[in-house]
């Protein structure tokens, strides 16, 4: 099955970025994310076998048993290239940080093969440019560079399922399960 760990903004903050998102332009060439999408992908896996889910769980639940709570809040946009517009974060961006070093580390000593180490950059995904168009993010990335969501408290850590579009349908979307949380209480 295919995994990530993430860490999900609760409905509020997603309802803020709805609004925010609402005064922006449409752009043909852009492909949104589905709200049920906007997660801080913390350590994507790919497909994992099931022989180390077991491992897998009890790893990750160690990881948020070291991690405190901490705030967290939706503000400002970037991309990576032309290819993909992005929401950023601030508040506790270190715990953000460790969170996801102890996620990646757990799928790895859990024996998922995970991609080379690489800086985390907190940011959830909001839109990525259609194969084949030219989209420019400039107007999205102004509207959005003030942007400041409200507090919320990270508390969970969640392993989420991605389901990829499997009907050939244009615009089809992935689908997101959440298989299994934990609650963050380190101190």
């Amino acid at each position: 099955m295919r995994l990530f760990a993430a860490v999900l903004p609760p409905a509020e903050a997603l309802g803020e970025l709805r609004t925010a998102l609402a005064a922006l332009p449409a752009d043909e060439g852009l492909r949104w994310t589905a709200e049920a999408g906007r997660h801080f992908t913390l350590a994507f896996m790919g497909e994992v076998r099931d022989e180390v889910l077991p491992d897998l769980h009890a790893r990750l639940g160690r990881a948020a048993s070291r991690t405190a709570p901490f705030p967290l809040r939706l503000r400002g946009a970037g991309h990576f290239g032309a290819r993909s517009l992005w929401v950023g974060a601030a508040g506790d961006l270190d715990a953000l940080r460790m969170l996801a070093e102890r996620a990646d580390a757990a799928a790895r000593r859990a024996g998922v093969p995970m991609e080379g180490h690489h800086r985390y950059t907190p940011h959830v995904t909001l839109a990525r440019t259609r194969t084949g168009a030219h989209a420019d993010l400039t107007p999205y990335l102004d509207g959005l560079a003030a942007f400041e969501g409200a507090r919320w408290r990270a508390e969970r850590l969640s392993l989420v399922r991605s389901n990829l579009p499997t009907s050939g349908i244009p615009g089809e979307r992935p689908r997101y399960e959440t298989v299994a949380d934990w609650p963050l209480t380190g101190r």
